[in-house]
């Protein structure tokens, strides 16, 4: 039951180590459906801002973990 429970918390944790990450990932991922949904945007302009969104999320949190 330990083993068990040891992967169940390694893997909760991978999700909930930055919650900020987890959190900006899905804005960014909501923002492009939105985007899609209200504008008819087509698919090269929503994966070009999902692809810029997602590195600039993960370049912010790159530098706020260098910081500490």
């Amino acid at each position: 039951m330990n083993v068990f429970r040891l992967i169940v918390s390694e893997f909760v944790g991978m999700f909930v180590d930055d919650e900020l990450l987890a959190v900006s990932i899905l804005a960014v991922v909501a923002t492009c459906g939105l985007v899609i949904w209200w504008f008819h945007a087509g698919s090269l302009s929503v994966a070009l801002l999902l692809v810029i969104g997602i590195a600039g999320v993960l370049m912010s949190s790159v530098v706020k973990g260098a910081a500490k």
